[in-house]
């Protein structure tokens, strides 16, 4: 008969360890190894390659063949969002240990952040010379060529007050309509370009206008060129309307684009404003190539890269693209900017305060 020394506990055995010092719980020392992460399955795997196969080709074409090829650039111009299945290719392969395939989409990752950089970072403070200097309330809007109706403009343009309207898609049923409803009459100085397409143009100022000339390019108008006479001195304006890559002409669209820079680096960017409908990104090379010219993107400038414009008639998704802008030479600036309804259109509009530095020369 064992006796137990006084003071020594007397071992115990817990149901289900199979003796002393053993994991409890089903299955023993396997339960460790049941709360690893398992990897991703080969089907999934699979998946993530392709993905990741298809976006770097993507990103090897813009990094090597910069909007060579149509389909490319047309993705090109929505570099914020086709690469975001990358992200998510990513995510999967770290948390299922497929370490190869996570570095991949990682790369498309870096590729994506690096092609968006140069927007991204473009905000900058206002010219300390516009906090004194006078102001212009512009109204840009593509108003779609087949909108039934202008009366939602006609509210905009009441609620707003712009001093400066510039129209593209305006067909002449449209600025009839405008101008019966009274909404108008204080922009009494008006160019209309008269199409019954969507290369109409339409402007309204408050202030005289003077030295009108229209560019056409393939047969169609694409830059309407004018002076304002403003307070602070002459001021040119130029509003533009390219074609879209798609349907009609991805080479006539690169065509417009560069003579639009042609034309810019011609005249210079210094007290120029350009505004309107460029169907092009800052992932497009022909706008780029524009900004290269000098010209300010006054909504990039302003920290609003993602203030997206078109189009709003594919519900239920958003705007997913910013292809019209305001751009800016030295001497004038956006000081606000926004977009707005665009009542009928597939177009937002835009709302931007300018400010224009007064000159002594008038020039």
């Amino acid at each position: 008969m064992a006796v137990e020394a006084p003071g020594t506990p007397a071992p115990s055995l817990e149901a289900g360890t199979g003796g002393p010092g053993k994991r409890s719980g089903p299955g023993g020392g396997r339960g460790l190894h049941s709360r690893r992460v398992r990897r991703l399955p080969i089907w999934i795997t699979a998946v993530g390659w392709i993905v990741v196969a298809a976006l770097g080709l993507v990103a090897g074409m813009r990094l090597f063949a910069w909007d060579d090829i149509e389909a490319f650039a047309v993705l090109n111009c929505v570099t914020v969002f086709v690469y975001l299945p990358a992200w998510l290719v990513v995510l999967a392969a770290v948390l299922g240990r497929r370490p190869v395939l996570a570095g991949a989409a990682l790369l498309v990752v870096v590729a994506q952040i690096a092609f968006l950089y140069p927007e991204l970072v473009a905000a900058q403070p206002v010219p300390t010379w516009a906090a004194t200097a006078p102001t212009v309330r512009l109204l840009d809007a593509n108003v779609y060529d087949e909108n039934s109706s202008m009366a939602g403009y006609e509210r905009e343009i009441e609620a707003i007050r712009p001093q400066l309207v510039t129209m593209e898609e305006a067909v002449p049923a449209d600025v009839a309509q405008l101008r019966r409803s009274g909404v108008l009459s204080g922009l009494p100085y008006q160019v209309e370009v008269v199409r019954y397409d969507p290369t109409a143009f339409f402007i309204a100022s408050h202030y005289p206008i003077s030295g009108t000339s229209v560019t056409f390019l393939y047969g169609r108008p694409l830059i309407v060129r004018t002076t304002l006479a403003l307070p602070s001195g002459p001021q040119d304006l130029w509003v533009v309307h390219t074609i879209a890559p798609l349907p009609v002409s991805f080479t006539q669209w690169k065509g417009q684009l560069e003579a639009i820079r042609q034309q810019v680096e011609h005249h210079g960017p210094t007290r120029l404003l350009v505004v309107g409908d460029f169907n092009a990104t800052w992932g497009s090379k022909g706008f780029r190539r524009i900004l290269d010219t000098g010209l300010v993107d006054g909504a990039a400038a302003r920290g609003e890269p993602f203030a997206m414009t078109w189009s709003q008639m594919k519900p239920p998704l958003p705007p997913l693209v910013r292809i019209d802008h305001v751009l800016t030479g030295s001497g004038v600036a956006v000081t606000q900017i926004r977009t707005d309804a665009g009542p009928g259109s597939d177009h937002r509009d835009l709302v931007a305060t300018l400010a224009v530095r007064p000159t002594l020369t008038g020039r």
